[in-house]
């Protein structure tokens, strides 16, 4: 099956709720988050904001992250990973995706029935990885999609999640429970919930994001390799540059083995966008301003999907 034909499959079968808060109500946890940076830093604001957590913890190896949580009171504590997991109802993993492999199935190792839940960007291999364990009913599979440029639990952002979509893989393969208390999180703190296979997921993640950042990456290179007056960047920089390039700023450390991880979904989607970046040279070379006119039109039906 071609991809492009998994894509409308996968799409047509998202299953979706609304945003906002559930009107059920949610049983606070003692919970702790491993990664207290932009996403983890920014749910612990929400999680404390909603009064989800009775105790919130911290597993953050980077000790200058470790006490810039403290002091922004991102957490109540900061503790070595087991120790956390041991008085913890809930673990959420908010590291970069290459540590997920690794560090989930230790999380799962050391749990009896705690919730554990993942918040990475890809989902396949992660998957993949703890498909075969005895705990792997206990973990949910999550990718809330949003993000800045920014790092660091000096970048949490007060209401991030709000009317924001977050997507659970392969609900089927957590324990109701676990699932139930997930998605009632979720909702509390205002976002929209869907659910579709970890293979879907990717490739549309590829798509919406993964593009993007490369997208992003390459014109800052390219200005960069042709304009050496940074100054003159500056000066003649417009709104339309600015947010186009703002991705560019994001951290190697995070985006690279996401790459990585998802590389087949990202070289498809990457060979789709040089196609289409080699027909607008062509109408440019042979002065094609018809077709010029005609790609930027066929463009321009973006906005009925993107408001």
């Amino acid at each position: 099956m071609e991809k492009k034909d998994i894509l409308k499959r996968e799409a047509d079968g998202w299953m979706a709720s609304p945003a906002g808060e559930s009107r059920v109500p949610l049983e606070r946890k003692k919970i702790a988050i491993v990664g207290v940076g932009l996403i983890g830093g920014s749910l612990a604001l929400q999680l404390h904001e909603k009064k989800i957590s009775s105790k919130l913890t911290g597993v953050e190896i980077n000790e200058f992250h470790a006490q810039k949580a403290l002091e922004l009171e991102l957490v109540d504590e900061i503790l070595p990973i087991d120790d956390a997991i041991q008085q913890s109802e809930v673990i959420i993993l908010a590291t970069p995706v290459d540590n997920l492999v690794t560090l989930l199935p230790h999380v799962l190792n050391k749990i009896t029935n705690q919730i554990v839940i993942d918040l990475g960007s890809t989902k396949s291999q992660l998957i993949e990885a703890v498909k075969d364990h005895p705990k792997r009913s206990r973990y949910v599979a999550a990718h809330p999609m949003w993000g800045t440029e920014y790092s660091g639990p000096q970048a949490a952002v007060k209401g991030a999640f709000e009317k924001v979509a977050v997507v659970i893989c392969n609900a089927r393969d957590s324990d109701t429970d676990a699932l139930e208390w997930t998605k009632k999180m979720f909702g509390k703190i205002g976002m929209r919930l869907l659910e579709m296979e970890a293979r879907a997921h990717d490739l549309h993640a590829a798509y919406v994001s993964h593009i993007s950042h490369i997208t992003s990456f390459a014109l800052a290179n390219t200005v960069l390799e042709k304009e050496r007056e940074e100054e003159a960047i500056f000066e003649l920089a417009s709104a339309g540059f600015e947010s186009t390039v703002r991705l560019a700023k994001s951290n190697p450390a995070m985006w690279v083995p996401i790459f990585m991880q998802n590389r087949e979904n990202v070289l498809d989607v990457l060979n789709e966008h040089i196609t289409q970046l080699k027909k607008f040279k062509s109408c440019l070379e042979k002065e094609n301003y018809d077709y010029l006119l005609e790609l930027i039109e066929h463009a321009n039906k973006i906005r009925g999907i993107i408001r």
